[in-house]
């Protein structure tokens, strides 16, 4: 039976769809220009001014070859080949087609010189089909960009919606496999100077559009970075909204009044390594108490003001079970979780010389993800309540026209390829923890169509908020709703992310208070947002997604996209060598070594206490097995020493057979040895002296 309220909303809702009619016939009428806001030089777009790149299937694109990439990398950091092809010259780009096979969507492309390859990219094709149909187009054409963005074929082009992130240092306290950037394993330390992030952040506030952009602090593991706390501080003083960590947890886990000087400094949210509910499901990243450092840190981090968004490496056969466990995490303790980061692996660093076979066993797509949380948790249907992340970007341009030209910043816009990020809204009441799917209650689909027509019409602040709340009524479903949500909190939750009508719901600013963030988290609604976001490795490499990367890389060569840094040509090898501090022997002697965890090590912290809901039966306490009956190595480390052990197998059956060819063949008897007698050798050339042999090095040493 519902809540009397729920039927009188119901209503609402008939005599919101019939005002809409009506006002959006006037609205259409006479339509504005769209203004070129302080933040842009040029003018917000049109919907149907929004450019798209080639979707749907079959289609063709620009990809790279797995194993010519690898060669030209080395030859460049070798210097047997100039870095100015990068610039000027295609090495390794190759065609690719996107097709539908047995049910799934491929990519398949052929090398000249190495042959076929193909990966999946997607389980599910109506699935795959629906993100791409409701992709809105892409952001404002980046410009006053060309100092920074100008990196060949891997330029970033559109937008700058997202997040910029700077990795602090390739030092890490941990060793794991996967790992982006291989750390702790190239023989050099990168570590930016206190004068490089300064640069690098007012580079960044120099390219338009200028958007309400987060900085992440990355690495490595940015934590053990002398200057971590004065970036933070820096990146609040010059705007930065949102100052994340990317970070394993270690450093806050084992010091509160390190979580406190971060939070005073401006942290906003730690990006929080996470693979899942119990020791066990974190085993793979060799440390034996990896879970209890991660309940301790939430702990550390959240009653100091710092939110807690877990990422997920989700790898096949590893830790796709704990999906279901981890969502279930988050329902059950919607004060301390917001958002969740499912991240499907990416062969690369470490693994990018992942064998055929791995490779196809250990794949995880975005549609794997989807399908997943429903099997796993019964939330959600892929087809209906999954949207490209860069679905909100008509909600951004709502938000640049209510703010106006005058306004410093433009609104985050998750601008990027519908087939790089995926995500599922879900309310969830924190008092009674029941949840529902948003879209199973708000129609998205339509919503962003009306918000659209909003935007073209271009009418200012109140009329645009105007139209916003009839369209959020009319695609209203009350009975579809949590028991106690009502249709004013859905607009409440509008103008707190938004901030539309300049209400207050607490500062979100560098002059916010401990009063500002409880304000903020007094809300009886979690918004959780449940994202996937794929990373591209040189198997399914696009670069119709590299130019639209709305997390690019802020280095010394530029800004340089996600993917594009950590794979693709592999411009981290490059832009790290290029600049690197120090080899890892000079290092160790100035700085001595710093603490790694690794070889299951156990991380000091006493007694764990949390006030986490932690229910038992979510908690794993055994690895998961799914490849060890299959036969195939679950990471880079394993897989290298087995193929050692088939080597020196071989070796010494090849040994075995020319003992036998020896005896039975040669008649050699055990122990004799035969007299080889070999061509005349030209005589050598004198050798130099050793004190006058030129030094050699490499460019590694």
């Amino acid at each position: 039976m519902h809540k009397p309220i729920k039927y009188a909303e119901k209503a609402l809702t008939y005599a919101a769809n019939a005002a809409w009619f009506v006002f959006d016939k006037f609205n259409q009428i006479g339509q504005n220009p769209g203004f070129t806001p302080s933040w842009s030089d040029k003018p917000l777009l049109k919907s149907w001014e929004k450019t798209k790149p080639p979707l749907g299937w079959p289609r063709e694109t620009d990809s790279l070859c797995p194993r010519c990439i690898p060669e030209v990398r080395k030859q460049i950091l070798d210097g047997k080949t100039p870095l100015e092809v990068l610039y000027t010259d295609k090495p390794g780009e190759i065609k690719a087609q996107i097709i539908e096979r047995d049910g799934k969507i491929l990519m398949v492309k052929d090398c000249p010189i190495h042959g076929h390859f193909e990966d999946v990219m997607a389980i599910d094709t109506a699935f795959f089909k629906h993100l791409e149909q409701v992709f809105p187009g892409r952001d404002i054409r980046a410009h006053n960009d060309k100092h920074l963005h100008k990196h060949g074929s891997s330029t970033v082009t559109h937008g700058r919606g997202s997040v910029l992130t700077i990795d602090l240092t390739n030092r890490c306290n941990m060793m794991c496999d996967p790992c982006f950037m291989d750390a702790n394993q190239v023989g050099f330390v990168h570590e930016l100077t206190w004068e490089d992030v300064k640069t690098l952040l007012d580079n960044a506030l120099t390219i338009k559009p200028k958007r309400q952009m987060s900085v992440q602090f990355s690495g490595g593991e940015p934590t053990i970075s002398p200057v971590f706390l004065d970036a933070v501080r820096y990146s609040r003083e010059v705007g930065y909204t949102s100052v994340q960590a990317a970070t394993n947890g270690i450093e806050f886990a084992k010091n509160p009044k390190f979580c406190r000087e971060a939070a005073e400094a401006g942290l906003r949210y730690a990006y929080l390594q996470f693979d899942g509910i119990g020791n066990a499901a974190n085993s793979h990243r060799a440390v034996g108490n990896l879970f209890d450092v991660k309940l301790q840190a939430i702990e550390n981090l959240y009653s100091n003001g710092v939110d807690i968004i877990p990422v997920i490496t989700l790898i096949n056969g590893i830790n796709n079970e704990q999906v279901g466990r981890i969502v279930q995490f988050a329902l059950d303790n919607p004060k301390r979780i917001p958002f969740l980061s499912f991240q499907p692996v990416s062969f690369t660093g470490r693994d990018e010389a992942v064998t055929d076979e791995r490779r196809a066993a250990q794949r995880y797509t975005l549609s794997h993800l989807a399908h997943d949380v429903k099997s796993q948790t019964g939330l959600g249907e892929p087809a209906r309540d999954w949207f490209p992340i860069s679905f909100i970007s008509t909600f951004s341009d709502w938000s640049d026209l209510v703010h106006g030209p005058q306004a410093t910043w433009g609104q985050l816009s998750c601008g990027c390829h519908p087939n790089c990020g995926v995500g599922m809204a879900v309310m969830v009441d924190k008092e009674t923890k029941e949840r529902a799917p948003v879209t199973s209650f708000l129609n998205a689909d339509r919503l962003a169509r009306d918000v659209a027509r909003l935007n073209d019409a271009a009418r200012g602040k109140w009329p645009s908020i105007i139209g916003m709340a009839l369209a959020v009524a009319r695609n209203y479903d009350p009975f579809n709703a949590p028991t106690h949500f009502k249709l004013s909190d859905m607009m409440k939750k509008f103008d707190k992310t938004f901030g539309a009508t300049g209400k207050s719901y607490g500062k979100v600013g560098k002059d916010r208070t401990m009063e500002d963030i409880e304000k903020r988290r007094k809300d009886r609604w979690n918004f959780l947002f449940i994202a996937g976001m794929w990373f591209q490795d040189l198997f399914n490499y696009d670069f119709r997604r590299t130019e639209q990367c709305i997390i690019p890389y802020a280095t010394q060569e530029g800004e340089i996209s996600f993917c594009a840094y950590n794979t693709g040509v592999g411009w981290r090898n490059i832009v790290e060598k290029m600049h690197m501090t120090a080899t890892l022997t000079k290092w160790y002697e100035e700085h001595g070594k710093h603490e790694i965890f690794a070889g299951n090590k156990q991380v000091p912290l006493g007694q764990v206490r949390h006030s986490m809901t932690l229910r038992e039966e979510i908690v794993t306490n055994e690895v998961q097995h799914d490849l060890d009956a299959k036969g195939i190595a679950k990471t880079a480390r394993e897989e290298k020493a087995r193929a050692r052990d088939a080597k020196l197998k071989d070796q010494q059956e090849h040994e075995r057979m020319m003992k036998l060819y020896r005896e039975h063949v040669l008649g050699e008897k055990p122990g004799e040895q035969l007299v080889s007698i070999a061509p005349l050798a030209p005589a050598a050339k004198p050798q130099k002296p050793v004190e006058e042999q030129e030094e050699v090095g490499s460019f590694g040493d």
